[in-house]
């Protein structure tokens, strides 16, 4: 668990460093804090067994850090981070979190305005101060105040994808118990929505006072709210709260429906069975005062007249009414996934070379990886150009050939993630992309476009023979910029028209498409692609988040090209 709590430190001393315009150190603490996020292993772990040699095996950990994780795992703090945290004269990491407000910006702020936090950042843009300051403008000081608003609106959820590790930490503590007899994620975390305001975990024992007492004393929680003997909450110190419940056996099954939700599901659920002559709560359900079902999820549903419903789906969304009518879809699985074809090498902005995360692909029992770098147009990210493009193709002929001798049927595909340009061309040119097994293209600059012209910019890339694919398709970042403008029905009709498919990013940052824009696309027929968009090998775990985000959306592993055998996926691809 000591993982993100590092990365995050990390981060910010990146962006302490840029703020002083320091060369160099703050991509280093960037790329450390990235691979940490992702490490599949405790870091703690790896320090117990390894010592000061494991740490430095990490990717991208010199000696200096590797001392500075040592000292953060004997004494909970880091001297060095503290030093600059102290010495900053403003709130560096809450005015960051406003899409367009960076380290140099934020002390640009400081320095001609005084402005300490976005308190202060909000009156000074409603007041119009900020347009006439150097690299700001009217647009910008507007682009600032709609960030914040959308801050608002987030404030006090967090990321799916930031909280989920932490979170089975916690059931894996409780499930060593004895006295836990069944145990189970509820919530919104269980119906893996994008963003999450606290944790419900729901355990079945004939013993809640020791499941209670063990909870409340781990170490990690940092406040408790309230302590009894069937219900316990508690503040995290990773920053969220947890609300355990203990249920005996027999009512787990309708605890569970009913604590997992949502609302507006159990509302309709509750109303079918009162249809019914029965009665459905938390305890069970009941014909009279007989209770008649409440040990497992599938009977409870089958005893009011509903196939089993996965928790996914329980929006109240029209799931209600397919479980009905015997016609709720086969959602996809994990298992389904043959492999993953937005990943980055150590070429661009990965940190793995080709090689690694091919091996990674490998481990996971996929078929094949796609390795589609950044192109040109994308300079922070180092973007290739065409002569490195064509240079990468013969690394990957050549490891292919590799494979093929051992007698391995995997293989690596050819790809880059492209760019859409201003004007929907790309920036690669076509001789070039005609090469690649597949193209991605995506919008990475220029996303304060109008609608129309948006929707013009993607629809012309779409329309180009070689582009297969659309990245992370209305561009937004959770808890940090809303979608772009676009017409989404006019993309989803040329999609169709130009059998281009969409993708589904796995990143928990993103999670794009949204859940309702997937039903859309499933309903008009077009095809989708999970992918992690991995920036080193162990984000390609990172495909269970878009795997939820696709059930979500009520898709079945027809609607998911990289489900396909790699010869069916080759010729969905133009």
């Amino acid at each position: 668990m000591k993982n993100k709590e590092l990365a995050k430190i990390f981060y910010e001393i990146a962006e302490f460093l840029k703020v002083d315009d320091v060369a160099f150190k703050p991509y280093a603490y960037q790329k450390v804090a990235g691979v940490l996020e992702s490490l599949e292993k405790d870091v703690g772990e790896i320090y117990r067994e390894q010592g000061l040699k494991g740490l430095n095996d990490i990717s991208g950990v010199g000696k200096n850090i590797a001392l500075k994780i040592e000292e953060y795992l004997k004494t909970g703090k880091i001297k060095y981070y503290q030093k600059l945290k102290k010495a900053m004269p403003f709130d560096l990491s809450e005015i960051t979190r406003i899409e367009g407000m960076g380290p140099r910006k934020a002390k640009i702020l400081f320095e001609k305005l005084k402005i300490k936090d976005v308190k202060g950042l909000e009156k000074a843009a409603k007041a119009g101060k900020l347009r006439d300051l150097e690299g700001f403008g009217e647009q910008t000081e507007n682009n600032i105040l709609q960030g914040i608003e959308f801050l608002k609106k987030s404030k006090g959820r967090l990321l799916l994808g930031e909280i989920m590790s932490d979170v089975e930490y916690i059931v894996g503590q409780l499930e060593r118990l004895k006295e836990v007899k069944k145990i189970s994620l509820a919530g919104s975390l269980r119906r893996m929505k994008e963003t999450i305001g606290d944790v419900d975990i729901l355990v079945a024992s004939k013993d809640p006072e020791k499941v209670m007492e063990f909870f409340t004393s781990m170490p990690e929680v940092e406040k408790i709210w309230g302590k009894g003997s069937t219900k316990s909450s508690v503040r995290m110190k990773q920053g969220f709260d947890v609300d355990l419940r203990v249920v005996p056996e027999r009512s787990f099954g309708s605890a569970l429906q009913y604590f997992t939700g949502s609302k507006e599901h159990n509302i309709a659920t509750r109303k079918i069975a009162i249809e019914k002559g029965l009665k459905l709560n938390e305890y069970g359900v009941f014909k009279g005062s007989k209770m008649i079902a409440g040990k497992t999820e599938q009977e409870v549903y089958k005893a009011i007249g509903l196939n089993y419903i996965s928790p996914e789906m329980r929006e109240d969304q029209g799931e209600i009414e397919a479980a009905k009518d015997n016609n709720l879809p086969n959602l996809i699985q994990q298992k389904d996934i043959k492999g993953d074809l937005h990943t980055h090498s150590n070429w661009n902005g990965g940190k793995d070379s080709i090689e690694v995360m091919a091996q990674k692909a490998i481990n996971l029992g996929y078929s094949y990886i796609g390795i589609s770098d950044h192109t040109k147009f994308l300079r922070i990210e180092n973007g290739l150009h065409e002569k490195e493009l064509l240079k990468q193709m013969e690394e990957i002929d050549k490891l292919n050939d590799r494979f093929k001798k051992q007698g391995s049927k995997f293989r690596i595909l050819k790809g880059c993630e492209s760019n859409v340009l201003n004007d929907g061309s790309i920036d690669i040119r076509d001789e070039v992309l005609a090469k690649m097994d597949y193209v991605i293209a995506g919008v990475h600059s220029n996303l304060k476009m109008d609608r129309k012209t948006m929707t013009q910019r993607i629809i012309t890339a779409m329309k180009n023979p070689h582009v297969d694919i659309i990245a992370h398709p209305t561009g937004r970042i959770l808890q940090k910029r809303d979608e772009y403008l676009v017409d989404f029905d006019k993309v989803l009709q040329v999609a169709k028209q130009t059998k281009t498919i969409l993708e589904i990013s796995s990143s928990p940052q993103r999670l794009d498409l949204r859940d309702i824009y997937i039903r859309r696309a499933k309903q008009e027929g077009i095809k989708m692609i999970i992918n992690t968009d991995a920036h080193i090998r162990d984000q390609l775990d990172l495909m269970e988040f878009g795997i939820s985000q696709a059930r979500r959306g009520w898709l079945e592993k027809e609607s998911v090209v990289n489900t396909y055998s790699i010869d069916k996926l080759l010729k969905s691809f133009k």
